[in-house]
């Protein structure tokens, strides 16, 4: 009988780790406040939603703690929230337009995303997620896209207006991934920033634009001279798609799927 439960103790212990074998581990970054750890469940419940496990990472600047939690993932997403200090980024005076900084964020995700980076694991940034991706890696970022872009006549703040419904629209290259991830060449999107990509880091490409022009996606298309690269996928959307994902309509699911499905491999 002790052989017997013996046995079945192991078999279930087998299922149970072939299970965690087969399920990726997406890591989200998270935002402080009020002395808390937060990210909107919209990240964690698309993640799920995608067949991924979220693991939200606590804000830290410890080297060794980040270190520690990106061995424990299979891929990263990077989340939206305040602007990043331009000064110390990418050495530009900050204009009137900028709102809130927050060093301690700043510092976090800039580790967190290059940590990611030198393991080789996918990384997905969205909004500031996306800007981040210029910030940590040699690009740089209209501070304030109604003060300093003229040309811009589009409405990316489509606040009070819900996030779940799409409020201008996007053209995408056709060659890109996020082409081939959406199965199409246009979209329309929701819109909450004020700040943008303005110059584009080497070894990334712009993959999506709105009417006026504004970088609306970028993707990895080569090495990342200056920092230690693992060769891992990179793609960033200006845009929320968890959001509308969410909220139920499945149109940008596809963007979750792409990187659980490379968190697999």
């Amino acid at each position: 009988m002790m052989k017997r439960y013996v046995m079945l103790a192991a078999a279930l212990l087998g299922a149970t780790l072939g299970l965690w074998a087969k399920t990726p581990v997406i890591g989200i970054s998270s935002y402080s406040e009020s002395g808390r750890c937060q990210v909107n469940m919209t990240y964690v419940n698309s993640v799920r939603m995608a067949g991924g496990v979220p693991l939200v990472i606590p804000v830290t600047g410890d080297d060794a703690q980040i270190d520690l939690v990106i061995s424990a993932i299979d891929a990263l997403v990077m989340t939206g929230g305040e602007d990043f200090d331009p000064l110390k980024w990418f050495g530009e005076e900050p204009v009137r337009g900028l709102g809130e900084v927050v060093p301690e964020r700043d510092e976090y995700d800039v580790k967190l995303v290059r940590a990611a980076v030198a393991r080789g694991i996918p990384v997905l940034g969205i909004c500031r997620g996306e800007q981040l991706l210029a910030v940590a890696f040699g690009g740089s970022l209209w501070q304030d896209i109604p003060s300093q872009v003229p040309s811009s006549y589009v409405k990316h703040r489509q606040s009070p207006t819900s996030g779940a419904y799409g409020t201008h629209s996007i053209s995408i290259t056709p060659d890109s991934k996020l082409a081939k991830i959406l199965g199409k060449d246009k979209a329309v999107v929701n819109s909450f920033h004020h700040q943008a990509i303005k110059d584009v880091p080497k070894g990334f490409k712009v993959t999506a634009t709105s009417a006026d022009g504004i970088i609306e996606g970028v993707e990895r298309v080569g090495k990342l001279p200056g920092f230690v690269d693992g060769g891992g996928i990179i793609i960033g959307v200006q845009f929320h798609p968890e959001v509308i994902t969410n909220a139920g309509n499945p149109e940008f699911l596809p963007i979750f799927r792409f990187i659980v499905e490379e968190a697999c491999k």
